[in-house]
């Protein structure tokens, strides 16, 4: 294969995986609708626990992260624990790089994922009565926390599905690797309600929040595309 031709089949060898997965999502609608039941489940007890708090602006940023964090572990965890238990993954081994395979999957975690913070974002938003100042600001930071929710999921699922009892395995890995993510994006979504900080507007006291999530998803799924082809192989 010339070297030309390396990025073309790379991105076909993809993007066939995300066209196979989500075939089978749109015909079977198993993650995805596994995910909105929790989501509207975890928004409606939040609802009962806090309906005669006054919950400060960092208060509901914090619970809007732990519920779209639950909801990644729940949803993404047997990403790759399918392919093992309908056979597919000797499939996609004999036929596919390793590369190809997390491309695939990462995007099909990516959407699948920011399918379900939409809904629980909007939900979350109407319930709480929470006021967002910066909508531009809150979309970003929706979509990069979930860009680095799924590069971390992807990679930490493909390990979790060659073990023996793997599903229990993605929350104890996940929740130490994220809490860089987590903290940025609780502070970027709180500055967002607020529009802005102590000494200037939201959009700039949040580019420090902003920076480090884009570096960490850069760093997480740059470190998973080389280590990938190892662990789908091993």
């Amino acid at each position: 294969m010339s070297m030309p031709n390396k990025p073309a089949s790379w991105i076909a060898g993809a993007k066939s995986v995300l066209l196979k997965d989500l075939r089978l999502e749109l015909r079977n609608k198993s993650v995805l609708g596994t995910l909105l039941i929790f989501v509207l489940s975890t928004l409606f007890l939040v609802l009962f626990a806090t309906a005669r708090e006054d919950l400060g602006p960092r208060t509901k940023s914090g619970l809007l992260w732990i519920v779209i964090l639950f909801t990644a572990a729940l949803g993404l965890g047997r990403v790759f624990l399918s392919e093992e238990e309908r056979g597919t993954a000797i499939f996609l081994r004999l036929h596919t790089r390793g590369g190809m395979v997390y491309l695939g999957k990462l995007c099909y975690s990516f959407l699948t994922l920011l399918c379900a913070n939409v809904v629980s974002s909007g939900v979350f938003l109407l319930l709480l009565s929470v006021e967002v100042a910066l909508p531009g600001l809150f979309i970003l930071t929706i979509c990069l926390g979930t860009l680095g929710l799924a590069g971390a999921t992807t990679l930490l699922a493909a390990i979790i599905s060659r073990t023996a009892r793997g599903g229990p395995l993605l929350p104890v890995l996940l929740f130490p690797l994220l809490i860089p993510l987590l903290l940025s994006a609780v502070e970027a979504t709180h500055l967002s309600f607020t529009g802005q900080s102590f000494t200037t507007d939201g959009w700039s006291a949040a580019i420090g929040s902003l920076v480090t999530m884009v570096s960490f998803s850069g760093v997480v799924i740059a470190a998973s595309i080389l280590l990938f082809d190892y662990v789908w192989e091993n």
